[in-house]
């Protein structure tokens, strides 16, 4: 049998329609699941002294956002191993998510246990060693689906090491259940709970040698990798940013309620950054918008908290002089809206100031491009000798844009296109 022509492009695209029949439908079960989530959810809110399950925004949210940008990444780019990757984490979150509300839901608020609820309980209790292996191996991959190299490769058999450790204690640990309540592993065992703690403890390593592993990439990347792993870069820090803003400045110091509510929102609007700057950077949609993202994110966040300290520092500051003049402790309203007036007065000055520094700190090549074309556009309106023209104009373009070649006409006042003249350099 002789193989006719298009066989083997009718071939690639039945493989590329299976992986993506796949995919989404792999994305519809999680999604299902996700929904099964919120509905049992519901169901044990409206009964007073339910325990609710601990994490279950974030988990909807990680499972909403994983799912869909997955499913897209595996179905566009098959052969990349991110994307499945990404729908197995999605599906891992879903399933776990659902396996809590319904262990709370058979084993709180009805009287009789329901059917499976002791096994979901037990499911639970060893799904997020398997949610950290795969997002572990996730990261590991991006964005090519290879190690960085060879050298590599020990950090992937670790993480399978840590995923086997993990679930095999997890399933006998009394204190896996993370978030359920009083609600314990029926197959825990006393003593489990410390080998599953010191396993856990691995994951931490592996987290860091996985964001050293991108480190070593952004170092030898170039090009489009290079604006690839940028996005990667900026959705972890928004990530470890408004985890450090929800839990580790609460938990280690005295905030205040609306700090704690307002770095739990934080927390909860990043959650899906990282999913959203995979999928941009591995199907390269917008993919060099990430630099004009880094320097407003620099400029404006420097720009907030600078006139946050201003506003309460002077505000403070106020409040104390007045006390000390008056003997009174209320600030007057006068003084309140004049800090208001001055930060307002401030804001364009200081956000000018803060992107010059910015670009001449982080951009200082783009600056140095900029300010060298502004300095020629200047000495272009007064220019009337062609052959300096052709000289400069050359030499800050290489200065500026570093081509290959450089190739210009000019044409006379005619339009007539007679008289034209090149120049290479």
């Amino acid at each position: 049998m002789t193989e006719q022509p298009g066989d083997q492009g009718r071939g690639i695209d039945g493989t590329s329609r299976t992986a993506a029949r796949l995919a989404w439908s792999s994305c519809a079960l999680t999604l299902a699941l996700t929904a099964l989530s919120l509905l049992l959810f519901d169901l044990n809110l409206s009964h007073p002294g339910t325990h609710i399950y601990d994490y279950w925004l974030e988990n909807t949210i990680s499972s909403l956002s994983l799912a869909p940008v997955g499913a897209l990444v595996a179905s566009r780019r098959p052969g990349n191993p991110v994307g499945w990757l990404m729908c197995l984490t999605g599906l891992a979150y879903g399933f776990g998510h659902f396996g809590g509300q319904y262990a709370i839901y058979a084993l709180s608020v009805q009287l009789n246990p329901l059917p499976g609820s002791e096994t979901f309980a037990w499911i639970v209790s060893w799904i997020l060693p398997i949610i950290v292996g795969l997002s572990v191996f996730t990261f590991l991959l991006f964005p090519t689906g290879r190690p960085p190299g060879r050298r590599w490769r020990w950090l992937a058999w670790l993480t399978v090491a840590f995923v086997v450790a993990g679930v095999t204690s997890a399933a006998f640990s009394l204190q896996a259940n993370v978030g359920l309540g009083q609600i314990r592993n029926p197959l825990g065992i006393e003593g489990a709970s410390y080998v599953y703690d010191m396993v856990m403890n691995v994951s931490i390593f592996l987290f860091f040698a996985v964001v050293v592993s991108q480190f070593v990439r952004l170092r030898r990347a170039t090009g489009v990798e290079r604006q690839q792993i940028k996005w990667f870069a900026y959705a972890v820090a928004a990530t470890v940013a408004g985890l450090f803003l929800a839990y580790y400045i609460p938990s280690s110091t005295d905030a205040p309620p609306w700090f704690e509510q307002a770095g739990y929102t934080l927390n909860v609007i990043v959650t899906p950054a990282i999913p959203i700057a995979i999928g941009i950077a591995i199907l390269r949609h917008r993919l060099f918008d990430i630099d004009l993202i880094i320097n407003r994110t620099l400029v404006y966040g420097m720009l907030s908290a600078t006139l946050a300290l201003t506003y309460f520092g002077g505000v403070a500051g106020l409040q104390y002089l007045f006390r000390v003049l008056s003997g009174q402790e209320r600030l007057p309203q006068l003084a309140v809206v004049a800090s208001t007036l001055a930060i307002a007065a401030l804001f364009n000055p200081l956000r000018r100031w803060l992107q010059a520094f910015v670009d001449r700190r982080f951009y200082r090549r783009k600056y140095d491009a900029r300010q060298t074309l502004e300095t020629f556009s200047a000495k272009l309106r007064e220019e009337t000798d062609l052959e300096a023209l052709d000289r400069d104009l050359v030499a800050v373009v290489r200065e500026t844009m570093d081509p290959a070649h450089v190739w210009f006409w000019l044409r006379p006042d005619d339009g007539s296109g007679r008289g034209m003249k090149g120049r290479t350099g």
